[in-house]
């Protein structure tokens, strides 16, 4: 038999240490809980989004839509976060309104751009924004873009003073006799329906929506390059920067959806759709290219 050569003393001390350590180890608290954790625990996130239709808005009856709210509930449905809260904010606070924690997510059609890129984290990018042409119905000047009105002197180009439209068509070699500046939409659909100006350029959104409320007037198949270069807007979901599980998640169910044909039919009624697609990357945008 072994006789052990413990004291008693020794024993005492040992017991109080591994007491006293186990005391510490249970007050220690809890890991606190990811937004995407507590967004599947609850089964609910909250959004921001600034009322500005088609992007993100809410109907007279108080349901929040628009393309970024859509698919944001879509894809979120897919993490397991069935309900979406919407949170109406001024667009300026949008990002302030993230990083206080008002919301967790920028539902807002938000254009990606390094600036922006620098306070927040973006999902990929949902739609892409080009420019379109408003031609007269049948188009039977044959528009697509820049470049029909180059190569036919004949034709004259109806731009907004003061848009990007204007130096667009300078990049793309429209001639300066060919170019009639005017005042606002309205003056540019009058132009085309009057046969001053063969086509007008905007935003295809807004050539959309011109061409939805007007007479004997169509919108041209959008475009997203003018002399080579992308004039692509491309909009996409704010994150805050420590929420990288939360984005993660999202982005992986996101690309998935993208084009399918459930995304298409979701967004084509909120005037997206194919011709939207997005062109480039976040990591593309956030660089400036």
């Amino acid at each position: 038999m072994f006789k052990s050569t413990t004291s008693r003393r020794a024993v005492v001390r040992a017991a109080a240490f591994i007491a006293l350590t186990a005391t510490a180890f249970t007050s220690l608290p809890a890991q606190a809980q990811t937004t995407l954790e507590r967004a599947k625990a609850d089964g609910y996130i909250r959004v921001g989004f600034a009322n500005e239709a088609p992007f993100g808005f809410a109907t007279p009856d108080g349901k929040l839509t628009g393309e970024a709210p859509e698919v944001a509930k879509a894809v979120l449905a897919k993490m397991g976060i069935k309900q979406v809260d919407g949170v109406l904010t001024e667009f300026g606070s949008l990002i302030p309104g993230l990083k206080a924690g008002r919301f967790d997510i920028i539902a807002a059609g938000m254009f990606i751009n390094p600036k922006r890129c620098a306070e927040i984290n973006f999902s990929e990018p949902s739609y892409g924004i080009g420019q379109a042409m408003l031609v007269l119905k049948g188009n039977p000047k044959g528009v697509k873009d820049y470049s029909s009105i180059k190569d036919n002197p004949d034709l004259k180009l109806a731009v907004m003073a003061g848009a990007v439209e204007g130096g667009y068509a300078k990049d793309a070699g429209v001639a300066a006799d060919q170019i009639v500046s005017l005042p606002d939409q309205s003056s540019l659909v009058a132009a085309v329906q009057a046969g001053r100006a063969d086509a007008a350029a905007l935003t295809a959104l807004s050539i959309a929506d011109m061409a939805k409320k007007a007479d004997g007037v169509e919108s041209t198949t959008p475009f997203g390059e003018v002399a080579g270069k992308s004039v692509k807007g491309h909009g996409g979901f704010g994150f805050r920067k420590e929420d990288t599980d939360l984005l993660e998640a999202f982005n992986a169910e996101l690309k998935t959806f993208l084009g399918s044909p459930e995304h298409i039919a979701l967004v084509e009624p909120l005037g997206f759709g194919k011709d939207y697609l997005p062109n480039k990357t976040t990591a593309q945008l956030c660089a400036g290219e």
